[in-house]
């Protein structure tokens, strides 16, 4: 009877494996490339921007002007201008404003500087942070009382209103200065009837009872939160509205602790018009004109100074705007056309038909911040018209100045009324040449760090030298690959911090095996041998190594922002190219080079 063994084939690979390594370091080189060729400024025209002009109009057009284009390419959809000069860019796009029709079609962009055969691959250059790329950071503080006092104010009326249905006599509902709702009532057998109406109208509210006989309400903790949170998405969305119609691209908007919020705008050379338009708190609101001295009046004022008496609720608030287009009028006024969404257009047509013949007027808020540090509404009167006919989704108002702040208006009730006031508390601006130089110094880093190790993993561990060289050369090009592939990855100063510690977790997996391997030729092995046992016995050693930093790489990244979070994505997919390039890349090369190599005094 035959005795079966299983053999194992030692240092072999399948040659599906060696293919799989060669295809990944193809693309992913092909992916890297393109960041090598960096990128040029460049004005990006839409279609809507109705640009009556060739091509070779367009270069004449910018030449005129000392503004250097390297290419322009046209098609149907948009126009790209690419420029010599990145210092150009918002010169360029201030010249183009007055050839065309829609100012928000036109976008500050960057353009690959890789050839196109490379380009039609469909890759394109790692994105760069604000530190590298130059460009402007806002903080911005969304204040939350006004929201807040919003729900106080609609909470107070439709109790008054309820008190007022049920016949329940001489009752005061005002907010005390801690900000709780108190319901005084003369009858506590009442009490019932209103609390009752309260938690079945309004079950996020607390409500206890208060001296005598009377009642305190309160917005619950957790549904305060949850106010707070959505307010701050809110505006986070709003932003970002806003910042597209700016036409700035690649920019970074996100929420900073609990009510904050941090944009930053790389390659923006000019900022002030981004902190024109992002400071700013916009809001139109439409009401009906009262009498002078009507019951539940309030008065605002028009910038001359004249009051109007007009109802306490608007018929119509900013948040139905959809879009709004500064244009002149008949008589050769500036005006806002404004398009409402279906509800609001309801609401204006309803409103208008009711009032043929009688006022309304058009009201303009902006939120800013005091001496104090307390924010300050400002609410006046822009126009008071007189309703010819009946409104329906779209119409246009007069009164907001001059055509160059009428278009203002438009672009910040066309980009979103803010739900909250904000405020910038924090501005800071690195330039491009700054930005040139942290790429200078932080790759100058990286290149000594590589050097360093490359000769000195050469020297040390001479025949397995140059096998971890190849490994780390391969690592750092997946590396690069892979941040251009990511959607959403940008690399910032200290994320080519976490390159430069990827080198050297790069050569610790290296290190690992190799001593591992040294210590199985100590033992009286053959090299093919101590190959095979090395391997195995590192391997193990490394994953768990490299899963515990993966930990905090993912913490990093996911309670981090701005710059933590480029150095954890750095670190974490170099902790991946690592292992695969260490493990797999390393004993690929050895098994092909020593992997029947079974003498003994082999010196590594």
């Amino acid at each position: 009877m035959r005795k079966q063994t299983n053999s194992k084939v030692l240092n072999h690979y399948a040659a599906w494996k060696y293919v799989v390594l060669v295809v990944t370091f193809i693309v992913m080189l092909l992916s890297a490339l393109p960041t090598l060729y960096g990128e040029d400024a460049a004005i990006e025209v839409g279609a809507k921007a109705k640009l009556n002009l060739t091509p070779l109009q367009l270069n004449n057009v910018l030449k005129s002007d000392d503004i250097e284009v390297k290419r322009i390419d046209h098609n149907s959809d948009k126009t790209l201008i690419v420029l010599a000069d990145d210092s150009q860019q918002s010169k360029a796009k201030a010249l183009l404003s007055s050839y065309i029709e829609d100012t928000s079609a036109l976008t500050l962009a960057l353009a690959p500087a890789a050839p196109d055969w490379l380009l039609s691959l469909g890759v394109r250059p790692i994105k760069l942070g604000l530190d590298l790329r130059g460009g402007v950071q806002f903080l911005l503080d969304v204040e939350l009382e006004p929201v807040y006092q919003l729900h106080y104010d609609a909470f107070i009326d439709s109790v008054r209103q309820f008190a007022r249905q049920q016949g329940i006599p001489r009752v005061t509902v005002h907010q005390s200065a801690d900000s709780n709702v108190v319901i005084n009532l003369v009858n506590s057998d009442y009490k019932g009837k209103v609390r009752q109406f309260i938690a079945t109208n309004y079950p996020t509210w607390q409500v206890s009872n208060s001296d005598n006989s009377g009642l305190k309400a309160d917005i619950k903790a957790d549904e305060k939160i949850k106010i707070r949170d959505l307010t701050v998405k809110q505006n986070l969305q709003i932003m970002r509205s806003r910042i597209e119609q700016l036409g700035i691209t690649e920019a970074l908007v996100q929420r900073q602790g609990e009510h904050r919020i941090r944009i930053e705008l790389p390659g923006v050379q000019d900022p002030a018009a981004a902190k024109n338009v992002i400071g700013a708190t916009a809001s139109l609101a439409f009401y009906q004109v009262k009498q002078e001295g009507s019951v539940n009046a309030q008065i605002l004022r028009e910038r001359s100074g004249n009051p109007v008496y007009v109802a306490r609720k608007p018929v119509l608030g900013g948040e139905h705007i959809v879009d709004a287009r500064a244009s002149l009028g008949e008589m050769g006024m500036s005006e806002v056309v404004i398009n409402l969404d279906r509800s609001g257009g309801k609401f204006m047509s309803d409103f208008s038909r009711d009032n043929i013949g009688k006022p309304m007027a058009t009201s303009y808020s902006e939120y800013s911040r005091d001496e104090q540090g307390k924010v300050r509404q400002t609410t006046d009167i822009i126009s008071v018209a007189t309703i010819q006919s009946q409104l329906g989704d779209r119409f246009s108002i007069t009164g907001a100045g001059d055509y160059a702040q009428a278009q203002q208006l438009a672009l910040l009730l066309r980009a979103g009324s803010m739900t909250a006031p904000v405020t910038i508390v924090e501005e800071r601006t690195i330039g491009p040449s700054l930005g040139a130089e942290n790429i200078e110094n932080g790759f100058s880093a990286l290149a000594l760090g590589m050097a360093m190790t490359l000769l000195f993993m050469g020297l040390w561990y001479r025949r397995l030298g140059w096998v971890a060289n190849v490994a780390l050369l391969a690592n750092m090009v997946i590396l690069f690959g892979l941040l251009a592939l990511i959607p959403g990855a940008v690399l910032t100063l200290p994320g080519i911090a976490g390159l430069v510690l990827t080198v050297g977790m790069a050569v610790d997996t290296n290190v690992l095996i190799f001593e591992r391997i040294k210590d199985k030729l100590q033992e009286g092995r053959g090299f093919a041998h101590a190959i095979d046992r090395g391997f195995d016995s590192a391997v193990a050693t490394i994953f768990d190594a490299n899963f515990t930093t993966m930990i905090t790489a993912v913490v990093l990244y996911s309670i981090g922002n701005g710059p933590i979070q480029g150095f954890a994505l750095t670190l974490g997919l170099g902790l991946l190219t690592s292992m695969f390039t260490g493990i797999f890349a390393s004993r690929a090369l050895i098994n092909w080079k020593y992997g029947r190599d079974f003498s003994r005094d082999v010196r590594v």
